[in-house]
């Protein structure tokens, strides 16, 4: 079965940090661009980061630059999600997806993951 799988979500204050993994299985990880997105209550899925396959670009939202890493480790067949400095804005059910670069700049991918709820709050 080819799936990729989100964990590492939770319930974190106002200021803390998270690890977010995306793991694959059933297929080769590092043929792939990996994007994270997320979607909050009433809001469209926004597009917050990717790596290409070889981890050499990437590129962030303004919205989360300078507080958010992504990072993959191929040998592992996982992306990860280092989320810094965390906001109430944050809170959002986390997705990360598997496709082309353009297919995942544009909200699109081949492979989905289930998603993992991300709840800032005091």
């Amino acid at each position: 079965q080819l799936q990729l799988v989100e964990s590492g979500g939770g319930l974190v204050q106002p200021g803390g940090s998270l690890r977010l993994s995306c793991e694959a299985s059933g297929f080769t990880l590092n043929y792939y661009t990996i994007g994270w997105f997320r979607q909050a209550p009433g809001k469209e899925r926004e597009g917050i980061s990717l790596i290409s396959n070889s981890g050499r670009s990437t590129k962030y939202a303004d919205s989360v630059k300078g507080r958010f890493t992504i990072s993959r480790d191929n040998a592992k067949n996982t992306a990860y999600l280092q989320m810094n400095s965390l906001k109430p804005d944050d809170t959002a059910i986390y997705y990360c997806a598997a496709g082309i670069w353009k297919a995942i700049e544009t909200g699109t991918g081949d492979y989905w993951g289930q998603g993992t709820q991300v709840t800032v709050s005091a």
